[in-house]
């Protein structure tokens, strides 16, 4: 029987102790992990990945409730894009991106149709930080001023830029790599910096906090204003209503261009093809990565303007990357368009969500005294955990580590032993499947979260 292939392509059972220890000896003497203290860290090895699961050497099954990091759109091991892959592999690996490709440019035609109106070109990345890091550059090199202004409870990347306007605790050792950025509260009703008792109040007060700031830090030097459009790891902070238009019209207001950073929640995973899409507004550059190809080859890119395209059409753009659109992942975008289309991904995605996810997110919410508050949109879903819903107090501290994240990672941990694999982050349970995940699966996994909870009760010290 065959369980899963090994590196040397050959067929292996589960349960194969000497191939598992290899693995892990070899990741333990010779990588090096991304924010980890690499003496305190031990990576479970995986064998195989297929669809929404994935498995260990032991054989344990975990449903991915994570997407990995919110950019397995398509699951494990699509066919489609596999075969996209392997195919483009066998008439051109790659090509230098100052020659014209074109798969290159399909996938930057489908990405422009998809987009803002106004949307004129692709400017392609090898993934989110770097997108980011040129939408910035644009910004800059087009509008000829430098200050950026990004928001608290954000992430954009771990590169130069992108880790200053972070706005959480990944940030903190990383600063002050860029000086030019400057941040501001967004809204974020449930624990709102701005004593708001609505969700429209909350959108209001937080654009006259943001225009503010503006006019403080002199519309005259600002750039552009960077958002994550859904706020992703921190939390599923959906704009509440008025929010994206009013920023949008202080932007127009003052000269300012507006950035979304679409890198987690672009291509269907809150039910549209990009997220701004369904706040009625057309930003000035956009971010992408992710889903674009659900990570199957590195792939991100910039969404530019009309206006912005312009600004280089006689200037020479000062930027550029060997592997800028790189054939191998353009083949896997061009292919997740296809797919979207044939099995209609977007509408499922909103079906999912709407008709699934949060009427059960509502019962929990009803059950269980430790979930706070339940949020999200499509496939992209936060269930925020407290020790007490009148005070607000999470289960953990912010950015909790050792003994004072045990509660929050015993919950986790409950999540594993039953087979789901969950997106946690801080105090927060966050649902992120990937996009093709069947009913059945989907109820199964928020099963497995709604019995997890009792853990989460157990900590819990309100009335």
């Amino acid at each position: 029987m065959t369980d899963y292939i090994d590196l040397n392509g050959e067929a292996q059972s589960f349960g194969d102790t000497a191939a598992q220890r290899e693995v892990r000896e070899n990741d333990r003497n010779y990588v090096f992990h991304s924010w980890s203290a690499q003496g305190q860290i031990n990576p479970l090895p995986i064998a195989k990945g297929e669809g929404v699961r994935f498995w260990d050497y032991d054989g344990n099954e975990y449903l991915d409730f994570s997407s990995q990091l919110v950019n397995l759109n398509l699951g494990h091991q699509h066919p489609g894009l596999v075969k996209a892959i392997q195919d483009q592999a066998g008439r051109l690996a790659t090509i230098q991106p100052a020659l014209a490709n074109d798969v290159r440019g399909e996938l930057a035609k489908r990405i422009v149709e998809h987009s803002f109106d106004g949307a004129r070109s692709v400017f392609f990345t090898n993934g989110g930080a770097e997108a980011i890091e040129y939408a910035v550059r644009l910004a800059r090199q087009s509008s000829g001023k430098r200050k950026i202004l990004s928001r608290y409870r954000s992430y954009h990347g771990s590169t130069g830029t992108a880790i200053t306007m972070t706005g959480e605790p990944r940030r903190w050792a990383n600063d002050v790599i860029d000086g030019e950025v400057v941040h501001f509260f967004g809204p974020y009703a449930y624990r709102s910096a701005f004593f708001a008792s609505t969700p429209e109040e909350e959108s209001q007060r937080a654009l006259a906090h943001l225009e503010q700031q503006i006019q403080l830090e002199g519309a005259s030097t600002i750039a552009a204003i960077v958002l994550e459009t859904v706020t992703g790891t921190n939390g599923v902070l959906v704009p509440p209503p008025g929010y994206l238009p009013g920023v949008r019209a202080l932007c127009d207001k003052y000269g300012i261009l507006m950035i979304c950073d679409e890198v987690m929640v672009g291509f269907g995973r809150t039910g549209e093809w990009f997220a701004y899409q369904a706040f009625d507004v057309a930003p000035d550059l956009v971010t992408f990565a992710k889903g674009v190809n659900s990570g199957y080859v590195p792939l991100g890119g910039v969404v530019i303007s009309e206006a912005i395209h312009k600004a280089f059409e006689d200037r020479s753009f000062p930027g550029g990357l060997t592997y800028s659109g790189h054939p191998l992942a353009c083949a896997a975008g061009v292919a997740t368009f296809d797919i979207f289309e044939a099995v209609g991904i977007i509408e499922r995605v909103r079906d999912l969500g709407s008709r699934v996810v949060e009427p059960r997110l509502r019962e929990m919410a009803e059950k269980h005294p430790s979930v706070g508050e339940y949020r999200g949109k499509g496939l992209f879903w936060a269930l925020e955990l407290v020790l007490d819903r009148e005070t607000h107090e999470a289960l953990v501290p912010f950015n909790a580590a050792g003994e004072a994240a045990a509660p929050f990672n015993a919950v986790v941990a409950a999540c594993k032993n039953a087979g789901l694999w969950p997106f946690a982050a801080g105090n927060r349970l966050q649902i992120a499947p990937p996009l093709i995940i069947s009913e059945e699966d989907l109820v199964k996994g928020l099963d497995i979260i709604d019995e997890a909870l009792t853990v989460a009760d157990g900590y819990y010290q309100g009335n």
